[in-house]
């Protein structure tokens, strides 16, 4: 992989890497519950792992949703995190301003899909020397991520993956096009699979996004039987009491299992 992560574990893995965690920054404790349980399994399976958390979730369907516990303290969480278990860590952001911010707590910085084609966004992330990690829009091919690609690296900056994370299909669906991922791939980038977001059910009338987290495995299995570098999933101890995104993440506890059974797909595939 053409791509330099600070303190990733098992640099000489052959396996898969993971980024995982909660979707949103809920707290200290629980940040490093999920982290202290991710990196048992990962280590036992030899799996390089990137923690995840948002430090604020800026896209929300009702404007009364949860979005964090306030910028500063949730990026030191992440910085403890990191630091405490020695594992890099990466988070989202939204508007330019935030790249400088973000970056000195983190060590990847993660463009959402909706705001892929911001060009002011991606320079200002590729100007910290950060590893920027892009998720391709629901709205657009694998081929056309080529754009984003060209303009993190014309801002000086080589460190660069791109995440599928499924394309719009209605009003209320993603469909995952596993071209997509192969497309990725010739841009001579890191490519990643959203598992979980990309088993989302968004805009129901309810306001409440829905999901099928039963298909995460499906999802995973897949991506990587066709070369995904590395999986994305959002975790936690109770999905039903996440603040964010519950309805499409893996529980914690089933996660383990998972991993083992992917581990042997990849291993048939080298």
């Amino acid at each position: 992989m053409n791509i330099t992560i600070p303190n990733i574990h098992h640099k000489d893995s052959n396996n898969f890497f993971l980024i995982a965690g909660p979707c949103v920054v809920e707290g200290r404790d629980i940040c490093f519950e999920i982290a202290e349980k991710l990196i048992t399994m990962t280590d036992k399976y030899k799996i390089p792992l990137v923690f995840k958390g948002s430090y604020r979730k800026a896209n929300r369907t009702k404007v009364d949703s949860f979005t964090g516990i306030g910028d500063e303290k949730a990026l030191k969480i992440l910085e403890e995190v990191g630091k405490s278990f020695s594992i890099p860590t990466i988070t989202d952001i939204h508007e330019s301003h935030e790249a400088a911010m973000a970056a000195a707590y983190v060590d990847v910085l993660q463009i959402p899909a909706f705001l892929c084609r911001q060009t002011e966004l991606l320079v200002a992330a590729a100007q910290t020397g950060k590893v920027v990690s892009v998720k391709k829009g629901q709205f657009l091919s694998g081929q056309s991520m080529q754009f984003a690609v060209e303009k993190i690296k014309a801002a000086g900056n080589n460190n660069v993956i791109l995440t599928d994370r499924g394309n719009s299909f209605g009003y209320s669906d993603l469909v995952v096009d596993y071209r997509n991922i192969v497309e990725m791939k010739a841009f001579d980038v890191p490519v990643v699979m959203d598992c979980t977001h990309s088993l989302q059910q968004p805009n129901q009338a309810s306001g409440v996004t829905g999901g099928k987290p039963a298909l995460i495995e499906t999802i995973a299995k897949a991506a990587i039987a066709v070369g995904a570098d590395g999986l994305f999933m959002e975790t936690h101890p109770n999905p039903a009491k996440a603040l964010s995104d519950g309805a499409n993440m893996i529980a914690l506890d089933n996660l383990e299992a998972v991993l083992a059974r992917l581990v042997r797909i990849r291993e048939a595939i080298l």
